[in-house]
């Protein structure tokens, strides 16, 4: 037994000293360690001793195990170590090679005809303000000189949040004038831009949400003559000299007289094209002198002030900046397109 147990250790220690994986080790430990192992197995001819002989083969046998597992532990810290090598190798950073440019983005397109219109009316002396995108009826029609059954305020072209049609999803920036009426001292000159919401089909030019930039004058002596020589101004500062511009008659609760200004199609030069439906011009805004009931709702008196409005979608500002032909890109969040900008 004696030669067994010394043949046990000596064979043990050769191959775990050479193991290579945890696999073959967990193989050796079973092996010699195991219920059914070879060590076990000398053991259990323990019984076969004489009384004076087990004390010193149990001894040596505890030696041998001892030394066995010891081997075992030292062979699993050497394996540990070498996959943490191998990986520390697989994972170092070469700090000497250049690093990957950080890509940055940029402006959106809307945002920069937004940026542009901004700066050439604070260039003018205006204010720009900003509202809640969730509206009361009162400030987005009934202030505003749009009464009941107007067609404006149809459940067909307004996202209410109640059965009572009182509370909305703004359908314009409007009511940003009116609150501005309200608490402003006079004169005014505001703008109001921000996210307004119709029930409108996606085509080219249309979307159920866009944004649009509103903005009013109010003073003594104001006419319509400072209401087109504005517009023209900003015309030309976002499209260039010699934008091409026209006025038409139109209808507005909220001023008197109306009108509705368009320009020359930035896709076609006026002939005519699938982006101004064949009509040569874009509308880019209504406009007008503000109605003196309105001024009335807000407690300014009609006969010392007058004042003139207007609302321009900022989509279609962007569309013709920028001669784009779709709407529909502006937020389809494309990159191969904004890239562009």
């Amino acid at each position: 037994m004696k030669e067994q147990l010394a043949k046990i250790r000596s064979e043990a220690l050769s191959a775990l000293e050479s193991v290579k994986d945890a696999v073959a080790l967990d193989e050796l430990r079973v092996k010699y360690l195991g219920k059914k192992g070879e060590l076990t197995a000398v053991l259990k001819q323990m019984g076969k001793l004489t009384a004076e002989e087990r004390p010193a083969m149990g001894a040596l046998a505890n030696e041998v195990r001892a030394a066995v597992e010891t081997a075992v532990e030292t062979a699993a810290q050497k394996l540990e170590e070498a996959a943490l090598e191998v990986k520390l190798r697989a994972e170092t950073v070469d700090v000497t090679i250049p690093g990957k440019e950080a890509q940055l983005g940029h402006k959106h397109p809307m945002y920069m005809a937004l940026d542009e219109i901004k700066d050439i009316f604070v260039g003018m002396g205006f204010t720009v303000l900003d509202g809640p995108e969730i509206e009361l009826a009162s400030y987005n029609f009934d202030k505003l000189n749009a009464e009941e059954g107007h067609p404006s305020r149809d459940w067909s072209d307004t996202f209410y949040f109640d059965e009572d049609s009182r509370v909305m999803l703004r359908s314009q920036t409007s009511p940003m004038q009116v609150r501005a009426m309200e608490t402003m001292e006079l004169p005014i000159r505001i703008i109001a831009p921000g996210r307004v919401y119709r029930k409108d089909e996606v085509d080219a030019t249309h979307s159920p949400m866009f944004h649009q930039v509103e903005g009013m004058v109010i003073d003594k002596h104001v006419t319509m003559a400072d209401l087109k020589g504005t517009l023209n101004l900003l015309a030309e500062q976002l499209f260039g000299k010699g934008t091409v511009t026209r006025f038409r008659p139109h209808h507005f609760p909220f001023t008197e007289p109306s009108c509705e200004m368009d320009v020359q199609c930035h896709k076609c030069g006026g002939a005519g094209c699938a982006t101004c439906k064949g009509e040569g011009w874009i509308e880019l805004l209504g406009a007008g002198m503000i109605h003196p009931r309105v001024l009335e709702m807000s407690g300014i008196d009609p006969e010392q002030w007058s004042g003139w409005a207007f609302g321009m979608g900022l989509e279609r500002t962007a569309m013709r900046r920028f001669k784009i032909a779709d709407l529909r890109l502006i937020f389809e969040n494309d990159v191969r397109f904004l890239e562009q900008f």
